[in-house]
């Protein structure tokens, strides 16, 4: 027998596909190119010295911003509609008499932009635990508002230049569409399934395994669960859950959103510690489709928030989704496992 035969498979060191069950996909795992010696590009360390109130920044309470409106001195959350919007409620149908190879579809809905916080120093795992709490009360009270009218209300955060942001004031943005797009759409084909076949959420279920396994938790809770998913294509992606099953934001109780906040605090302060920056990434919620599927039976569908920070070796050295990633299939250089080292990170700011 070869020593190739022979050897015993070690995730650690051997190349290996993952099956990601909410996209339908496989993941090449390649841990062994970790011992590779990095000589590609370095990122510019994040500016640290951020202004409390910067005159300039429109985002800062009772600034101009670009259309002329001037922002009222908030002391809490601020939403305003996107003075830049990718969606508007009012675009024209382009018609249905088209080639099967070009078609399109109207297109409309609302952007919004909310900021967290009247400071543009802080970011949310400084802030205190009751104001993330208003956070997460603004994002529920986004989601019953608009998703009475828009099928899918899309939370999500840019954090840090690296991943696009050019404003460091703290806020997120909510897009609402009168479509599903397509992560949404292909995630609630993939629970369904699942749901159909074994009569379970796939996601709750998910959770009570990793609660069990505790090979990848990184934080938990009684109510939430915050785990690197076995399927990870980022370096620290994370997956964070509630333990029961939950189809929105609004179906939270009062208990559940502050032991999010919480959660919440503890895991972005175990990001900030990993490489001492503050650290990048974005994020957003998915839930239940809204709108007209409110009416529907969506037991298959379970809330949870996407992480997908872009830092693979320090603060300055970032993953690249580029060649075989966007060629072939999604590739990872170590393995989900190994960033479980967050979970004994020291806490700076709890």
């Amino acid at each position: 027998m070869s020593k190739k035969q022979d050897a015993r498979f070690d995730p650690k060191e051997h190349q290996h596909l993952r099956y990601n069950p909410l996209r339908d996909s496989w993941i090449l795992v390649s841990a062994h190119r970790m011992k590779r010696p990095w000589a590609g590009q370095v990122e510019k360390p994040p500016e640290e010295q951020i202004p409390r109130y910067d005159p300039r920044n429109p985002l800062c309470p009772g600034n101009t911003r670009a259309n002329g409106e001037v922002n009222p001195d908030y002391e809490s959350t601020f939403v305003f509609d996107n003075d830049f919007p990718a969606l508007q409620p009012d675009a024209p149908d382009p018609g249905a008499d088209q080639h099967p190879l070009f078609q399109s579809k109207a297109a409309r809905g609302v952007c919004k932009v909310m900021c967290f916080h009247p400071w543009s120093d802080v970011t949310l795992p400084l802030m205190k635990k009751e104001e993330v709490v208003k956070v997460i009360e603004k994002w529920v009270e986004l989601v019953e508002e608009i998703g009475i009218t828009y099928p899918w209300v899309q939370i999500f955060e840019n954090k840090g230049a690296v991943m696009g942001c050019s404003n460091p004031h703290p806020h997120c943005q909510v897009w609402a569409s009168n479509f599903l797009p397509n992560e949404p759409a292909l995630s609630d084909r993939c629970q369904r399934k699942y749901y159909e076949k074994h009569g379970e959420p796939l996601l709750l279920e998910y959770a009570k395994q990793e609660a069990e396994k505790k090979e990848r938790v990184v934080v938990e809770s009684s109510d939430w669960l915050a785990v690197v998913p076995y399927w990870a294509t980022w370096p620290y992606q994370m997956l964070l859950l509630p333990r029961r099953h939950v189809l929105r934001l609004n179906d939270l109780t009062t208990e559940e959103r502050e032991g999010l906040a919480d959660i919440m605090k503890r895991l972005l302060t175990k990001y900030d510690n990993l490489f001492e920056v503050s650290f990048p990434y974005s994020m957003g919620w998915h839930g239940a489709p809204t709108g007209p599927h409110l009416k529907e039976n969506n037991s298959h569908w379970q809330l949870h928030a996407h992480y997908y920070p872009p830092l693979l070796r320090s603060a300055t050295v970032k993953k690249f989704m580029v060649g075989y990633e966007m060629l072939a299939q999604e590739q990872r250089d170590l393995t989900p496992e190994q960033p479980e080292a967050l979970a004994s990170l020291f806490y700076c700011y709890l």
